[in-house]
């Protein structure tokens, strides 16, 4: 069902939990998986631009997720550093462009005003796919929900309907 899954990653538990399931799908799927980061770069066309993350935080956090995926059964990852303004919209782009059709990545359990003030990459990300997505947020009992995005006909693959953990 999946060819090609796509797994931001950026270090954190709930990222750890979302790459676990991305090799998961692509054992079943025999999918080609590919884990990235995204570092923000913040900064205006005037000011220089400053990045979030130090060239050796991206290689740390890339590196361990690439041996996770490994000790978990992926024998060869592709790895991939974006450098974006925004995160939700680079990583559709990046998915777009590359033909996947899966994301899946992390969330977490934002609620009310912070969710209000600094939003959702999961919510984002999964509105503006064109495929498949799955939000894993970090629980107790590791239960999966899906970040189902709005169907979209796709040119060349026709329909991609969301999928449910």
């Amino acid at each position: 069902m999946f060819r090609k899954i796509l797994c931001p990653v950026d270090g954190t538990d709930h990222s750890t939990l979302a790459l676990e399931r991305a090799v998961e799908l692509a054992a079943k799927y025999g999918a080609a998986l590919t884990i990235c980061t995204i570092n923000v770069a913040h900064g205006t066309g005037r000011s220089p631009r400053i990045n979030h993350w130090t060239d050796d935080q991206i290689a740390r956090i890339l590196g361990d997720a690439e041996t996770l995926a490994k000790q978990h059964g992926h024998a060869d990852p592709a790895t991939v550093q974006l450098v974006a303004r925004e995160v939700g919209p680079s990583i559709v782009q990046y998915a777009e462009n590359g033909d996947y059709d899966c994301i899946v990545m992390g969330t977490g359990d934002k609620r009310g005003l912070s969710r209000l003030m600094l939003g959702s990459v999961a919510a984002d990300v999964a509105g503006r796919a064109h495929c498949s997505g799955h939000g894993r947020p970090l629980t107790a009992g590791g239960r999966g929900i899906s970040a189902t995005p709005r169907p979209q006909r796709h040119p060349q693959r026709g329909e991609c309907a969301p999928q449910h953990l």
